[in-house]
Parts: structure tokens; sequence; C-alpha cells
């Protein structure tokens, strides 16, 4: 009887913890309280910022684009939440976005709405609407909670007590986890979330664009440009955590209908 009960509870608990993602309205596992999240998203986006060198916002016109095409698709993101009776869930972010000297092709965004892009990833998005892929894309990873989704997997996998969450900011284990989930130090393409999680986002993603005002279309050049930079490298697909370059841009093709009736040019 006592297992019985330890199962009933232990169910309870994850539908508890089941949760949507908004758009797809796939049905996922989120074990970690948002608040929890936000907090080890601070700490460790403060840190990073400590030790590399952010580029200026107010002398120069690449990191001024970067809080520009944020701005945009922050304030899209939070009315769609909005009028979709979800604003509950970001309703205690504070958008931050940051442009990174790094010649790395990396961009990221962490729980409360903490962005990062490297200068590196400039020359491959060349102008602001592709750079309004990329970011609505990684804005898309933390409104889907993908970070919450994988960590929560990992969590059980590593047999760590969710319970004990508030101690999960001094946990290494944890802490390791969550810079994997959300890829900082990572490269872009390189990262822990899956091939369901990216193409997930690039859904989300390319919609988030197209309400802030960009156009959507400019995601399919983007990515080609993307699978020109591997120059065949890249693992086959199912050898990958990650989805082809040539799987995202058939997604992309075939969602272009759906993004472009967000599509109001500015």
């Amino acid at each position: 009887m006592k297992k019985i009960a330890l199962i009933f509870t232990a169910g309870v608990g994850l539908l508890a913890a089941c949760s949507r993602v908004p758009i797809t309205g796939r049905s996922q596992l989120n074990l970690l309280p948002e608040s929890t999240m936000q907090s080890m998203a601070l700490q460790e986006y403060q840190s990073f910022l400590s030790s590399n060198k952010v580029v200026s916002q107010s002398t120069n016109k690449d990191a001024e684009m970067v809080k520009r095409v944020g701005q945009r698709i922050a304030a899209a993101v939070t009315a769609y939440m909005n009028q979709n009776n979800m604003g509950n869930q970001i309703a205690d972010y504070k958008w931050e976005f940051n442009l990174v000297d790094s010649k790395e092709v990396n961009a990221w965004c962490m729980p409360g709405g903490k962005v990062v892009v490297y200068t590196g990833l400039l020359p491959v998005t060349q102008n602001e609407t592709a750079l309004a892929c990329v970011m609505g894309h990684e804005i898309a990873h933390a409104i889907a909670r993908h970070g919450n989704e994988r960590m929560s997997q990992g969590l059980v996998a590593q047999g760590i007590q969710v319970a004990g969450s508030v101690a999960l900011g001094k946990n290494p284990t944890a802490v390791n986890l969550f810079n994997q989930a959300f890829g900082v130090g990572g490269n872009l393409g390189i990262m822990a979330f899956s091939r369901q999680n990216e193409l997930e986002a690039d859904h989300l993603g390319v919609i988030f664009m197209a309400m802030a005002g960009y156009n959507p279309q400019e995601s399919i050049p983007f990515w080609q440009r993307m699978a020109n930079m591997s120059q065949g490298q890249k693992p086959p697909e199912f050898m990958s955590t990650h989805p082809s370059d040539a799987r995202r841009v058939q997604q992309l093709q075939q969602l272009m209908p759906e993004a472009m009736k967000y599509y109001r040019p500015r």
C-alpha cells in the first residue's frame, strides 16, 4: 500500500509539473519553479558578463542594434502572452540584451529574458532582420521553457531531488546542467537542446520575429548561410542531437504561410 501511495504521489507531482508550450501547445515536464530558474539565470548571466568583454550600447551601432531588435521582440512576445492569458509566465521577466566581443558564432537567452549575442554571429546574420531570426529563436527557448524541461530531465536522470530546488543554485551538478541547457560557452548549433526543442524554437522564433515586424522569410537564407559555413563537416542528423540545416530550412518553408499571418512591416 505504501508503494502504491508513493507511486500515486509521484504521479500527481508529475501531472502538476506538466505545462504546455505557447503556440505549439505541446505538453512538457517542468519540475523547477520559474523563480528558481530566473534566480540561477541572473547569477550565471552576471558572472558571464563580468568575465567577458561587453560591447557598449552607447558607442557601438551593432550593440545598439542588438538591444533594438531584442526590445522589439520582447514587446511583441509580451503582448502575445498577455493577449492569450499567459502573461503570468513572463510577468517577472527583466529583459537584458548584450553584445559580447567574441569570435564564436553564438547567441543565447536565459530565463527572465537575459540575452547575449556574440560579435562572431554578425558576419553570418549580415542584417538586422536575420539577427531578429536568431534572437527570436533564442528567446523562444526561454518562452517555451526548454531549459527547465532539459534540466528536469537531467535532474531526474541523475537522481537529484527537485524538492530541494531552492539550493539548486549552489549544486555544482545542477549549475552544470543549467549551463549545458542554455548553451553558455557553446557554439550556435551545438547546444544541449534536443532536436524537438530546436525545431520548436524555430517555429516560435519565426513567429516572434514576424510579430515584431521583421520579415520571417529572411530566416531561410540565414540558415542556408549557416549550412554553407559548415562545408559539409556536420554529422548526419540521426547522429546529432541537433536538426540538420536542410531539415530546418524545410520546416521553415512549411511554416512561412503561418508566420506571414503575423507579419506587419514597420
